[in-house]
């Protein structure tokens, strides 16, 4: 098994146990939620350039009052 594979599991999992929600009371502003993000982004890039990517995606997600959700793919091209 494969480190990003690991790490795909271990959000699995956060999700299955309410995810942001449930750990932090929270709901996630964009579309797809954050964990899904990362999930996605691994699988397209790989551990490293999926994990910039999202922590760039997690850092953009501090307006805990937004009334609607962003969408926000994974992009087709990430930025170097």
């Amino acid at each position: 098994m494969s480190i990003t594979s690991l790490v795909i599991q271990l959000i699995r999992r956060y999700q299955q146990q309410g995810g942001s929600r449930a750990y932090f009371g929270i709901e996630c502003n964009f579309e797809p939620t954050c964990s899904e993000f990362t999930c996605q982004a691994l699988d397209r890039y790989g551990l490293w350039r999926g994990l910039r990517i999202s922590i760039a995606r997690i850092r953009r997600c501090s307006d805990r009052d937004s009334l609607c959700k962003h969408h926000d793919p994974v992009p087709e091209q990430p930025c170097r």
